[in-house]
């Protein structure tokens, strides 16, 4: 098998050390299999918010009142600090990091937990008083949806295994 024919991984941006976040800043994974996975060329890089056409920095969201699968029902929404409405740029980069999965066949992703869009255990509860609820964000909840393997950026040994096809 070529390095090229090896299975991708969907990552998220900022576990990469691109300054994506919210606040401009990035949550690098320092991590051998994360080095690995780089120089095999593996890694899809997506911050489904910038993706999304929102700008770095940008003021915080958070999920009021639910998680990713109630976004995606439209049952709740994602609103920023100051009140703003931002679901639909929300919706649209969960849409563009699925498309990503579907265009390099990948079914494994490492998202960074916590986040609105990427947390796929733990998110914010919606308060911005920094309490965190289980749930998911809703990118990790489209990709889940849709029967991507999603990880966190603490679950990279599992992530590796699903992604060389060994039982997690």
């Amino acid at each position: 098998m070529e390095i090229g024919d090896l299975r991708k991984v969907l990552m998220s941006a900022c576990l990469r050390g691109k300054k994506v976040r919210y606040d401009g800043g990035t949550l690098v994974v320092a991590d051998q299999i994360v080095e690995r996975w780089r120089l095999e060329g593996r890694i899809v890089s997506v911050c489904p918010e910038v993706e999304a056409g929102m700008s770095i920095p940008r003021p915080p969201a958070e999920i009021f009142n639910g998680s990713g699968e109630s976004v995606l029902n439209g049952e709740v929404d994602v609103i920023e600090k100051e009140g703003g409405k931002v679901t639909n740029e929300f919706l649209a980069g969960a849409s563009i990091a699925l498309s990503l999965c579907h265009k390099f066949d990948i079914s494994v992703a490492v998202l960074a937990d916590f986040s609105p869009s990427c947390g796929s255990s733990s998110i914010y509860d919606g308060s911005f008083s920094g309490q965190k609820v289980p749930g998911m964000g809703v990118t990790a909840a489209l990709l889940r949806e849709h029967g991507v393997l999603v990880f966190n950026q603490y679950e990279i040994a599992e992530a590796d295994k699903a992604l060389i096809g060994e039982s997690v």
